[in-house]
């Protein structure tokens, strides 16, 4: 049992990159959490995936011993956040279960989109910020410029920035000195009603699901019985403990102490995060404030390239959700694809991310549709169905008027590139909203729909701005726009993997580029296969991939010419009833190459 004095619970805050999962490894290596001959790069970050992209994914927690310079022993227990904008909720989250954070500026970057939004979730989390300007050993590093830029764009005294290289290990004695000076102890009863925070949850093959808690009030002891206030389950406590970063089980958790706990609890889905943990017996009926489940924003279509593969592909999708309960799914069927699975994912990078662990880790080759948001259908009789799937658009006559999801974005650009990232936005529909300077650097600020976003605009930004932009948006709201579907034909039959939405003045240039890429793409057959984009019964681009030729005169020598035309006339018929009945294989590298169509 620590006294509550003596425990300081802090997360580190930073945008992508700019060393905190580093910062986090100086750390429990300099206090001794881990011997020497254990320590490995990026120790908090336990998937080959976060290793290998050199990002934080799941957030992770450790807890270290550390002795002052005042010679007291205290109790750090220390949460690794995300960086990334799609893993926002884990930053929020986390953020509810400790009193401070370490804010990581790279002293040669300065401040970055994602280390704004980050910062924002702890000020709004009451949190003490302590800032730390990171790679100080590099020689474009200017501690002063950015120090004076964090104040003037977030508004935090930096005078006191401590000045650290996590590479090096340069200033990591004051860091540790500044966290148990400068962050305040937690508040808790140990005499009150059971209070914990769920603040995480994942899949173990040996202990099933593994519960990361934030004790509030009371104490947690092993062999008891809690309850989750979300859906009033309840469970047997068999095992508690704390991660130090392997796990060491302890008999007892107190306020103000973060660790974990096992339950037998069979899926992940059974622990929603940040739901109110507490005594089945004399414990506590109010929840723990302002938590909201995670929703997906992004959706698209799973299909294995190899139809036998559906079973291994629906084990894998099984075997994820158990550990990822933002992440979302249902069976769906193309005409096209085969059977598979439509996916919800709260960004591009979740997608991704779930994307190659399916291919990676269950050796699935995978087909994705086009990326494509919820929209809000409204009927004329005055309900609203959202519509995850375009090839599910009612039909128009029942249809009063469309909404799409916007967000604000904020665009972080270096002064030379502002006039390129301005254009892709107002080609993208945008609307400005705000442009502030923040010493070389503007701050743009842009209310865009998100259907424009998802489908390339990060990579688009990059390449403009020479890989110099930081991005970063938020939901803010539906709005009523003009929306249309538009269908791509093959043969005069629809291809439901290829219909997407689109803003009916763009219709056109995204149908024309989309059935010329089609023409391209789709090998030719014995017969004319006409390509056309379509908006409900109106064509609006066409293309006609002309047929393979027979020279069926070829052995006609001289004679009569009525004799050749014959011919040409039995074999024009024959084509007509082909292309009849005739299917067209529009084979799979065709349908990857057209979605990934740039606007």
């Amino acid at each position: 049992m620590t006294q509550l004095s003596k425990i300081r619970n802090f997360s580190i805050v930073a945008h992508i990159d700019h060393g905190k999962s580093t910062l986090a490894d100086r750390l429990i290596q300099s206090t001794g959490t881990v011997q020497d001959r254990d320590m490995k790069e990026q120790l908090l970050d336990a998937m080959d995936i976060e290793r290998e992209r050199g990002i934080t994914i799941k957030a992770n927690t450790v807890r270290i011993d550390y002795t002052a310079e005042d010679g007291k022993d205290y109790v750090l227990n220390l949460i690794d956040t995300p960086g990334h904008v799609d893993f926002a909720y884990e930053v929020s989250r986390s953020m509810r279960a400790v009193e401070g954070s370490l804010l990581v500026v790279d002293s040669s970057q300065g401040v970055e989109a994602q280390t704004l939004a980050n910062v924002y979730q702890a000020i709004e989390a009451d949190h003490d910020i302590v800032p730390i300007l990171n790679k100080i050993d590099l020689p474009a590093s200017d501690c002063d410029r950015v120090a004076e830029q964090i104040e003037d764009v977030i508004g935090i005294d930096a005078s006191g920035a401590i000045q650290v290289s996590a590479k090096t290990g340069v200033g990591i004695k004051e860091t540790l000195e500044a966290i148990v000076k400068e962050l305040p102890a937690p508040k808790g009863t140990r005499d009150a009603p059971l209070k914990a925070m769920l603040v995480d949850s994942w899949y173990d093959a040996y202990l099933g699901v593994i519960v990361l808690v934030r004790i509030m009030d009371g104490v947690l002891k092993k062999g008891e019985r809690i309850k989750m206030l979300s859906n009033g389950s309840v469970h047997h406590v068999d095992r508690i403990g704390v991660f130090r970063p392997e796990m060491q089980m302890i008999d007892e958790l107190g306020p103000g102490e973060i660790g974990f706990l096992t339950a037998s609890i069979k899926q992940v889905r059974d622990t929603s995060v940040g739901d109110t943990i507490t005594h089945e017996k004399k414990g506590t009926d109010q929840a723990l404030p302002g938590f909201k489940p995670s929703q997906p924003v992004v959706f698209c279509g799973l299909f294995p390239v190899d139809n036998s593969e559906f079973e291994d592909l629906r084990e894998a999708i099984d075997k994820l959700s158990l550990n990822d309960a933002s992440f979302s799914s249902e069976m769906e069927t193309s005409a096209a694809l085969g059977f598979g699975f439509r996916c919800g994912f709260l960004g591009l990078l979740h997608l991704e991310v779930i994307r190659d662990r399916i291919e990676r880790e269950y050796n699935i080759e995978l087909i994705t549709t086009a990326p494509s948001v919820i929209y809000h259908v409204f009927l004329r009789d005055g309900t609203m169905i959202p519509l995850h799937n375009p090839a599910d658009m009612p039909d128009l006559t029942h249809v009063d008027h469309l909404e799409e999801p916007r967000i604000k974005a904020t665009i972080l650009v270096p002064d030379e590139y502002l006039g390129d990232v301005l254009k892709l936005c107002q080609d993208r529909r945008g609307i400005q909203l705000d442009l502030t300077y923040a010493g070389s650097r503007a701050m743009v600020v842009y209310d865009l729909p998100l259907n424009e976003v998802v489908f390339d605009f990060y990579d688009r930004l990059k390449s403009v701005t020479k890989g110099y932009a930081s991005f970063d948006y938020q939901m803010t709201e539906y709005r009523q726009d003009n929306l249309v579907k538009m269908s791509v034909l093959v043969n005069d039959e629809a291809v439901d993997a290829l219909s997407t939405m689109v803003h009916r003045d763009r219709a056109e240039t995204r149908g024309r580029a989309m059935v010329e890429k089609l023409k391209d793409l789709i090998p030719r057959h014995m017969f004319k296969i006409p390509i056309q984009a379509a908006i409900g019964g109106k064509v609006i681009a066409r293309e006609t991939l002309s047929a393979m030729r027979k020279d069926v005169t070829a052995k006609c020598y001289g004679g009569d010419v009525s004799r050749k035309k014959k011919l040409l006339e039995k074999q024009k018929a024959g084509k007509k009833k082909m292309r009849q009945f005739g299917k067209v294989d529009i084979p799979q590298e065709a349908f990857i190459s057209a979605l990934k169509m740039d606007g």
